[in-house]
């Protein structure tokens, strides 16, 4: 699976199975690690963490990440940009 692939489908799982699940106040600002493969996730303040709690249970994760309520993880030269209001 190329890169591409993997952002089209982290994304798509996102938008459609997990944003209304992981998308509170409690929440905003932290990363959710989703496996690819079998759309299961971890939600964490620190990306490594989130990541190594998936791969605990599928230990050959495709792992893509998101900011919860954010267009990126991180921000290089520039800022995040808060896509949601809650």
């Amino acid at each position: 699976m190329r890169i591409d692939d993997t952002a089209l489908r982290g994304k798509a799982l996102y938008q459609e199975q997990i944003r209304s699940l992981v998308e509170t106040q409690e929440s905003l600002g932290k990363i959710v690690a989703i496996d690819i493969e079998s759309g299961d996730y971890e939600v964490d303040s620190d990306l490594l963490v989130a990541s190594r709690r998936l791969r605990t249970r599928h230990a050959s994760a495709r792992i893509w990440a998101e900011r919860i309520g954010y267009n990126g993880v991180f921000a290089v030269g520039g800022t995040r940009t808060r896509t949601t209001v809650l």
